[in-house]
């Protein structure tokens, strides 16, 4: 892959010629920065050399939580969406 694919579409993404590239999946959908970029994280994990798939889940874990703290303006954690599951089942 030359340095150009590289910048445009990298191969951990995608690449240029997969119908799901991030990019093209985020921008489809309209998924604003946050979102879009918990997708990125996700399709990304476990394909970046050297970059631990945990490493990205737990980023898009972050943006996921940023994006719960923007709708419901209060701190949100990964723990709270459990217990308000859990909090429906009784």
């Amino acid at each position: 892959m030359n340095d150009t694919d590289q910048v445009n579409h990298p191969s951990h993404y995608g690449g240029s010629n997969h119908p799901h590239e991030a990019i093209k999946v985020i921008e489809g959908h309209n998924l604003g920065f946050n979102n879009g970029n918990a997708v990125k994280y996700i399709l990304r994990a476990g394909k970046k050399p050297g970059v631990p798939a945990e490493q990205d889940i737990k980023k898009a874990m972050w943006y996921l939580n940023r994006e719960l703290e923007n709708l419901t303006k209060q701190p949100y954690e990964a723990t709270d969406f459990v217990n308000d599951r859990n909090s429906k089942r009784s």
